[in-house]
């Protein structure tokens, strides 16, 4: 053999071995594997691993609250040599403890869509402004209802979670009513003068039981804020089966394609849309960056809102349905 290409092969040989070495371990633990939206992040985190030459390594909980499972996972993924873990919290408190033991092992810990509590308690947060998407549905369902007094169910998440939190009181604000600012973590609908609220784990048939449930406490609501959009498909059933679902107005937030078809079927009124993908890439890329440099991201990163309505209203920005299907996730 050529002494050169023995010497070129060689030294190609020990740099692969190097790379082998030094290739940046990722984790990415998500709420659940089954969600679209967490089946959309986590293809926006394998395409980016892809392409920066990462290796991920992918877990979830059993169930959207499931603390003790998105903990084990935090403790395998370490174990496997990660230097940075991005986790959707179930619990926004309870995981805090297995955060804290990660970054005294060096790894840095960026939350993905939903805060922890206290939000210090991760290194960095990529999400949806949700407060802001609150707003937008509340905003337009104001001018959507014109003069109309408006008579309100929420169908919220469940209590103390920053994200449906954020979302409910946005959603008052958006509405020009009494709500709390975007740190608290308590909803503020009864001091609005909400008629009914309930929560659905933003599960379709808890949003129906939920709906069916408000509409025998207060026949006359003629408004349904809801924490997603399984919840307003099911909170729509519960209206169609009591004849209602002409005169009540649905709005949501998520932007998943089942949604955003439910925007053009005239299911839900306006939906705001968040992109999974896109905090799950940046998510990568910070880890990449951190294994190679050892710089670290902190603070908060908007990664964008944008609200979708089949009918726009004057003096609120929206953009239409099809916009909202070619920035989907889930099957379209």
């Amino acid at each position: 053999m050529n002494k050169a290409i023995f010497l070129s092969s060689v030294l190609a040989l020990a740099m692969g071995s190097v790379f082998a070495q030094t290739q940046p371990v990722i984790g990415l633990i998500t709420k659940t594997e089954s969600n679209p939206f967490f089946v959309k992040m986590k293809e926006g985190a394998e395409a980016e691993a892809k392409k920066l030459g990462a290796k991920l390594i992918v877990a979830a909980g059993k169930t959207d609250g499931d603390n003790a499972g998105q903990v084990t996972a935090m403790e395998n993924i370490v174990a496997a040599g990660a230097k940075t873990i991005l986790i959707t919290p179930s619990d926004a408190k309870a995981i805090i403890p297995a955060i804290k033991k990660a970054q005294r092992q060096g790894v840095m810990v960026i939350a993905l869509d939903s805060p922890t509590d206290p939000p210090s308690a991760v290194d960095a947060l990529f999400a949806t402004d949700n407060y802001k998407a609150g707003v937008l549905i509340g905003q337009y369902a104001k001018v959507a209802l014109g003069q109309k007094k408006p008579v309100i169910a929420t169908l919220d998440l469940f209590p103390g979670h920053p994200v449906g939190a954020q979302r409910h009181n946005g959603f008052l604000k958006g509405m020009g009513l009494n709500a709390p600012d975007a740190k608290s973590n308590e909803l503020g609908g009864k001091a609005a003068g909400v008629a009914c609220m309930a929560d659905t784990y933003g599960d379709m048939a808890k949003g129906q039981t939920a709906m069916e449930n408000c509409l025998q406490k207060n026949p006359d609501i003629n408004l349904v804020y809801t924490i997603n959009e399984p919840a307003a498909a099911g909170a729509y059933k519960a209206l169609k089966a009591a004849g209602k679902e002409k005169d009540v107005i649905i709005v949501s937030v998520d932007g998943g394609c089942e949604g955003v078809k439910n925007v053009g079927a005239g299911i839900i009124a306006a939906t705001s849309q968040q992109y999974p993908l896109r905090m799950a890439a940046m998510g990568v890329a910070a880890g990449v960056e951190y294994a190679k440099t050892g710089k670290k991201v902190s603070g908060y990163t908007d990664t964008g809102v944008t609200l979708i309505a089949a009918k726009p209203m004057p003096g609120v920005d929206s953009k239409d349905v099809q916009t909202g299907l070619d920035l989907c996730w889930g099957n379209k």
